[in-house]
């Protein structure tokens, strides 16, 4: 256990530069704290004590900002950096060396049973505001954008970006224009752009018909 928990300091040491001692990781890390309940949670999870692991989980998430369920299996050197706002599905798996930033989310499609929330395998970074969803595998050493939407499995070696997100670089061949932040679809802008799109025929379907009918007019005249 000590060993495993001194990994978890040695994790955040490599991955954020602003760690300056372990005394401060460990008084001050919500993502460190998050994971070090979740192993509590999962353990009793594990041995029946499911109502008591709920409640493990929940304090942990009123207290840190970071919601795991306790069903939910993790691997070693998991780091969650800043953490807030982060949701970790009950048949989640994740695999070791695996980062994710604040606002991401492992989760579920919908009410279907079984196995509904994504695999990560090892080596993922998943970056801030991404949404992970549905019964998917991301592959090892993949990255996921910032702010994208992940519907469907993710080969291994690539990065995928965008909502819906799509792979943009696969086993470091650039598949298409890789995007900058400002650049992902706005699915607001989108519709709007539709409605606007609309609008416009509409308005040519009704000036044609106005034609139409003066010209009746004017032949009754």
């Amino acid at each position: 256990m000590w060993k495993r928990m001194k990994e978890d300091i040695e994790v955040i040491f490599e991955q954020d530069p602003a760690a300056r001692s372990a005394f401060e990781i460990i008084l001050t890390y919500s993502g460190l704290h998050a994971i070090w309940n979740h192993r509590i949670a999962h353990a009793l999870y594990k041995r029946g004590f499911k109502f008591l692991a709920r409640a493990v989980s929940q304090m942990s998430r009123f207290f840190t900002g970071i919601e795991i369920h306790p069903a939910a299996k993790i691997g070693r050197r998991f780091f969650i950096d800043h953490g807030m706002g982060v949701v970790i599905g009950e048949t989640c798996e994740i695999g070791d060396n695996v980062i994710v930033y604040q606002g991401v989310t492992l989760g579920g499609t919908g009410k279907e049973g079984g196995k509904r929330h994504p695999t990560i395998e090892d080596n993922v970074l998943i970056a801030t505001g991404a949404k992970v969803l549905g019964s998917i595998v991301i592959g090892e050493n993949s990255k996921v954008g910032a702010g994208s939407v992940v519907l469907k499995d993710v080969p291994a070696n690539s990065t995928v970006v965008g909502i819906p997100g799509k792979v943009v670089i696969k086993d470091g061949v650039r598949l298409k224009q890789d995007l900058n932040h400002r650049d992902l679809p706005d699915p607001v802008e989108d519709q709007c752009q539709q409605m606007q799109q609309q609008i416009d025929e509409l308005k040519l379907e009704l000036a044609v018909l106005r034609k139409e009918l003066k010209k009746h007019e004017h032949s009754n005249l």
